[in-house]
């Protein structure tokens, strides 16, 4: 007699297991590289609602990621040319995934007028879900000298900065810093490198140097502050 192949239905039990383990690891794996991203971006709700920004874009306002969860990104920047943010939200309003460009500016901590390209990436689990953002920043840097306003004095560094160097000069690691002020180490080495750019400088020796001499951090204080504004 032939014989004849038959599917046999595996019981439930034998299905694989997902492992929750593996899942927390992955989960914070990408936590961790999204804060590693040199770019500025930013992951939000169809409606512009953040949900969560690195460490590049938290700088831009000089403060840390957590404050800017539950704001509206059209709160931090406006568009520049309405045409572009008009074909965005008809992309949402079709459940489109696609990827569209928006110039936009934006005044950053030290009251510096800012301009640069928002790439804003359409993405979304079915056809039928609404988008959510992915926001990832072109900085131009290229362009004309940055205008000050003249209603309040550019900072020489922003109250994160002050407390990062703060804790260099009284000696910490770069980890103890970031657990300091509730940064990753990627994002307190983002700081350092933002500060060296902005002074020339290059190491914690010569940024805490520097600190002093730019009246950041409060002279004749141990432990280590930041100097008060008008002190």
């Amino acid at each position: 007699m032939e014989a004849r192949q038959r599917q046999v239905a595996l019981p439930p039990t034998m299905f694989p297991v997902p492992d929750s383990a593996a899942a927390v690891f992955w989960r914070n794996r990408t936590l961790s590289l999204f804060d590693r991203l040199p770019l500025p971006t930013a992951y939000c709700l169809a409606d512009g609602t953040i949900l969560r920004v690195n460490a590049a874009m938290a700088g831009e306002w000089g403060t840390l990621a957590e404050p800017l969860r539950g704001r509206s990104i059209l709160d931090l920047f406006h568009p520049e040319a309405g045409g572009e943010l008009r074909s965005v939200t008809e992309a949402i309003r079709l459940h489109r995934r696609s990827r569209y460009t928006v110039a936009v500016g934006w005044t950053a901590a030290a009251g510096v007028d800012r301009h640069g390209v928002m790439t804003v990436d359409l993405v979304s689990e079915g056809s039928t879900d609404a988008p959510n953002l992915l926001l990832m920043l072109r900085v131009d840097e290229d362009g004309p000298a940055p205008e000050r306003r003249t209603t309040a004095p550019a900072a020489k560094a922003d109250e994160i900065e002050a407390r990062v160097l703060a804790l260099a000069a009284a000696g910490a690691t770069t980890g103890q810093i970031a657990s300091a002020v509730g940064l990753s180490v990627d994002g307190v080495n983002y700081h350092f490198k933002q500060l060296s750019r902005r002074w020339g400088v290059t190491g914690k020796a010569a940024l805490v140097a520097r600190a002093y001499v730019e009246g950041v951090l409060a002279s004749g204080v141990w432990p280590p502050a930041p100097a008060r504004p008008g002190g």
